[in-house]
């Protein structure tokens, strides 16, 4: 396996992972903003909850209540072509649009 470098927002360690695991105790929501942030940026945007429970190490149900948090706390968007097709996530930076206004 080939390592490989990602770029992350300073926002998303010094104040996004204290955030999600230590205040709303959810760590499982920050591994999938994480996995899908590094899909976005190898051009891969859809998976199914099985795919990213497998990327996470976590289980398909810890991983549909990690988006659905994500959903919430409008860090992701998520949306799909049909019912049976892998969803397609985009990771959202909410902290960008208010630090550049």
């Amino acid at each position: 396996m080939d390592a490989q470098s990602y770029r992350l927002d300073r926002y998303v360690l010094d104040t996004l992972m204290a955030d999600l695991v230590g205040h709303d105790h959810k760590p499982s929501a920050f591994l999938v903003y994480l996995a899908i942030v590094a899909a976005r940026a190898d051009g891969r945007a859809s998976f199914s909850h099985a795919e990213l429970a497998e990327r996470t190490g976590q289980s398909r149900r810890t991983v549909q209540n990690a988006v659905d948090i994500l959903k919430r706390r409008g860090l992701i968007s998520v949306s799909r072509h049909a019912p049976t097709e892998p969803a397609t996530y985009v990771p959202l930076t909410p902290w960008r649009r208010q630090r550049d206004q």
